[in-house]
């Protein structure tokens, strides 16, 4: 079954949607051909589209890199606890999904901060009857609340898989992610996996989409270097073969994509020895 952590009060939920507004997850959502978005969120989405066409297909990439990864920690190593930071608005393949069809007593943690995907995450995700699944309202900012209210639900003497696709990337550099994500990765017991997941600045085009997108927005995102994007993860075992292009890693017999040749997104899985 799945639960709420302690959230924002749900009357309050309708005056911070920021309808007016595009949010990372719901122009995400409007990227991957779904429904959950407002007409703020579509028209942003078409401005990226055009600039930046393979956007799109950035997108499904890191929902495939998701799916794998889940099911290489949860089948492959035995991981059996899931903190998903970040969750964006539920779709196919969801972590729980995953983890929970081959190990139904998995036990996830959710973690966003936009209302409308709280709202959507507590109507639509579902989990098994022997595993666990919940949903916190919470901001990356604050790893210490994150960590706090995701011990109510996961043991964190056991390994747990980390999940952080996209969501590094919302913050500048002035707000530390290197301090962030070192402060959660401490957190995490001996034997706990990181999944990760960013786009890079190595296409012009994209950056100049993604700079219009920041100036709408009332998220911003920063792409980094892949260099840069490996030193979050320094001091974990890269499992192979390393960080590479999302669509590179771990892909699927017979799968093919139009970027699988360029490095607009890239991602890793690594071990905490």
């Amino acid at each position: 079954m799945c639960d709420a952590l302690p959230m924002a009060d749900r009357s309050d939920w309708e005056s911070t949607l920021q309808t007016d507004r595009p949010h990372s997850a719901r122009v995400w959502n409007y990227l991957l051909g779904g429904n959950d978005h407002y007409p703020a969120d579509s028209e942003t989405g078409d401005v990226i589209l055009r600039m930046f066409p393979e956007i799109a297909a950035i997108a499904r990439q890191q929902r495939s890199f998701l799916a794998r990864a889940v099911r290489y920690l949860a089948g492959e190593v035995g991981i059996r606890q899931f903190l998903d930071i970040g969750t964006g608005l539920p779709t196919a393949n969801n972590t729980h999904e995953v983890a929970q069809s081959i190990a139904p007593d998995s036990k996830i943690v959710y973690v966003d901060n936009d209302p409308i995907v709280l709202v959507h995450a507590d109507a639509l995700l579902r989990g098994t009857p022997e595993g666990e699944c919940a949903y916190l309202d919470a901001d990356v900012r604050d790893p210490r609340k994150i960590l706090a209210h995701a011990a109510q639900t996961l043991d964190f003497d056991r390994p747990i898989g980390l999940i952080l696709l996209g969501i590094i990337g919302q913050l500048p550099d002035e707000e530390q992610p290197e301090r962030i994500v070192a402060e959660l990765i401490d957190a995490l017991p001996r034997g706990s996996y990181v999944a990760f997941s960013d786009g890079t600045d190595t296409s012009d085009r994209l950056n100049s989409a993604i700079t219009a997108y920041n100036a709408q927005s009332a998220n911003s995102y920063h792409l980094r270097s892949p260099e840069h994007i490996g030193g979050l993860l320094r001091g974990l075992r890269l499992v192979e073969p390393g960080l590479v292009r999302s669509a590179d890693w771990h892909p699927d017999p017979g799968t093919a994509d139009i970027t699988r040749d360029q490095g607009h997104a890239v991602a890793a899985v690594g071990l905490k020895e």
